[in-house]
């Protein structure tokens, strides 16, 4: 198992931590009923539930996905090696314990670069005898840092496939940040048989003044953690040279879900795209 250090080596993160301002991550942890959340986490989440009713459902909906994503990985494409970038406060069904509680030797580094996931790393790093985890304090928009960090050349082998998971992160990043580029970079480094996870959250479902709406507040920058909501067709985009699997691009509460609680969410109601797609 890898060393820790990465996650300390800026000071500690509570440091960075400001608890009277709310922030996605801790938000988010609302949302799926954790603990890790304070009042200005809890006032923000309650007011975009106001405007977005089945926000936690979308929340709650993405987190099975993730299960159900990294389920297929390891246990039908032989998936051992995983790379998570933006992902938030340890909750239930981390992408290591899924994957090791059906192939124990799998290896998993976590990326983030919020000060909230920092101060979790610990928890983080809980790894099976067998395999390994590791914590990069790092950022999506800077995919250079992340694969020649010493700490993911120390856990994962690139020259073996690997699964890229980018969960609920790229509605974070705003085309001004060139997220396709980052992704193309990251995979460009991945070897043939490597895959790529991904959910977004989109405008497409939504009723035509909320979408108005976050189209402008995305545009306008606004706080910290502002969505970038994307169509359908702008999130295939993310999967150009990939071969989709089955059943291809569909709302998170869709895929592959046959063995969820039924019925299942409509896509209005959970208004994010999930796929899982191979690189020939």
């Amino acid at each position: 198992m890898t060393s820790d250090a990465s996650a300390t080596r800026d000071g500690h993160p509570s440091d960075r931590i400001d608890t009277s301002v709310a922030h996605p991550a801790r938000r988010y942890n609302y949302w799926l009923g954790g603990k890790d959340n304070f009042q200005a986490d809890r006032e923000s989440g309650d007011a975009m539930a106001a405007r977005f009713p089945t926000i936690r459902v979308s929340a709650i909906e993405n987190r099975r996905f993730l299960r159900r994503a990294v389920d297929f990985l390891a246990r039908e494409a032989g998936i051992r090696q995983f790379l998570d970038i933006g992902t938030g406060i340890p909750t239930a069904d981390n992408t290591h314990e899924v994957a090791q509680s059906i192939a124990p030797e799998s290896r998993v580094v976590y990326v983030d670069n919020d000060p909230i996931v920092l101060a979790h790393a610990r928890a983080l790093l809980s790894s099976s005898a067998g395999g390994a985890t590791a914590y990069l304090d790092a950022d999506l928009r800077d995919p250079e840092k992340i694969l020649h960090h010493p700490d993911l050349r120390d856990t994962l082998d690139l020259s073996r496939p690997v699964a890229l998971m980018l969960v609920a992160v790229l509605h974070f990043v705003p085309d001004d940040d060139a997220p396709y580029a980052a992704v193309t970079r990251l995979l460009d480094a991945l070897p043939a048989g490597s895959f790529l996870a991904a959910s977004h959250a989109t405008h497409d479902h939504l009723p035509a003044h909320l979408a108005a709406e976050a189209k402008a507040a995305a545009r306008g920058g606004g706080p910290h953690g502002i969505i970038n909501l994307r169509s359908r067709d702008e999130f295939a985009r993310f999967f150009d040279g990939l071969a989709l699997v089955e059943p291809g691009i569909r709302s998170v509460a869709e895929w592959r879900a046959e063995g969820e609680p039924q019925p299942r969410p409509s896509v209005v109601d959970v208004s994010m795209y999930g796929g899982v797609a191979r690189k020939p």
